[in-house]
């Protein structure tokens, strides 16, 4: 691919006034010369846009139907198997090339009411042109083109630069979500070191290790597909954005990192609180088992003076109750004691 360089015969690119596409499915779409936005544009004028030297079309599609794409399509040239992968939420991460244009694919990922969701960003780039397709969980890139726009020396880098751009937006996000559930995980660790966890607790820990594994699952092609673009042999990219791709790979193992580490964590969580639930049953059987002893005793001894024989000793002993209940009392409070002492009691 190639730099966006001013082309203009009268200097820098006047910049129109911004307009809001109402056409449904189109986040945006604008032209951009020199890093400086030119125009906003209708789908109709994109291809011819992007033709024009110096000049880059940058579209922003959020859940659009078959009929936007083909529209899309038809501009831009893009492949027909390319667009059918595009039209659906249920890609793994991949870049793909099809003659002058990539097609990347990422996962993103959410933190909404205490669960993970997911979606996926779909990249078409190619000479003059780059493509975004949102489906699902994701956060607006509405401030990644901001953020672009901000900085147009960065921009005039082209469509390498936009890409670099998204997918570092894409995997940045992983850390908040990563962050939220480690939070949750401390608390976690807090609570077994005192007691063992209640059901709800055991439940939602079951839950963020699902969770995690789903990220984990969605985060480890992302690094892959990372490596793919910092390696510019293998795709059409700029060699001097080697260095941008890699630090986006830096980013995703790290996510991958810290997603591992944390089912560990969750997995570390979980064996204790069945070690200390096994310690307070165990804890409980020594109780009951010292408290049963006790109690055999008076049952016994209640249990053999209870027959019915007439011939049984001290049974006509003038003191033979009073001699059996200070031998109950002697014998349960010895027990007691001992117990006690070895902390059943």
């Amino acid at each position: 691919m190639r730099h966006v360089t001013m082309q203009t015969a009268a200097g820098a690119p006047v910049v129109q006034p911004r307009s809001e596409p109402r056409e449904p499915g189109v986040v945006a779409a604008g032209v951009y010369a020199d890093g400086r936005r030119v125009a906003d544009i209708p789908i109709e004028d994109a291809g011819a846009w992007s033709k024009r030297p110096g000049h880059v079309v940058w579209i922003g599609l959020h859940e659009p139907d078959a009929v936007l794409l083909q529209r899309v399509a038809d501009q831009f040239g893009l492949h027909e198997l390319a667009i059918e992968d595009a039209s659906k939420a249920h890609q793994q991460p991949k870049v793909e090339r099809y003659g002058d244009a990539l097609f990347v694919v990422a996962r993103t990922a959410q933190l909404v009411k205490e669960h993970i969701v997911f979606g996926e960003t779909h990249v078409f780039v190619g000479p003059g042109f780059v493509v975004s397709v949102r489906h699902g969980a994701s956060t607006s890139y509405g401030a990644v083109r901001e953020r672009c726009e901000s900085c147009p020396g960065s921009l005039a880098k082209g469509e390498d630069y936009i890409l670099y751009a998204i997918l570092d937006f894409i995997v940045d996000n992983y850390r908040p979500v990563t962050e939220s559930i480690m939070a949750e995980v401390e608390t976690l660790e807090e609570v077994v070191l005192q007691r063992p966890l209640a059901r709800h607790e055991v439940d939602r820990l079951y839950r963020l290790r699902r969770d995690l594994l789903r990220l984990r699952r969605a985060v480890g092609p992302v690094v892959d597909v990372c490596k793919r673009l910092e390696h510019v042999d293998n795709v059409a990219i700029d060699a001097e954005m080697a260095p941008l791709f890699r630090d986006v790979l830096d980013h995703a193992r790290r996510a991958e990192e810290d997603a591992d580490s944390l089912r560990e964590i969750l997995a570390f969580v979980f064996e204790a609180s069945m070690m200390a639930g096994q310690a307070q049953q165990t804890d409980i059987a020594r109780r009951l088992a010292a408290w049963a002893a006790i109690l055999a005793v008076p049952t016994a001894v209640a249990g053999i003076y209870g027959m019915n024989f007439e011939h049984m000793p001290e049974l006509k002993w003038q003191y033979g109750y009073y001699a059996v209940l200070g031998l109950i009392a002697v014998v349960c409070s010895t027990l007691y004691w001992q117990f006690r002492r070895r902390g059943w009691l």
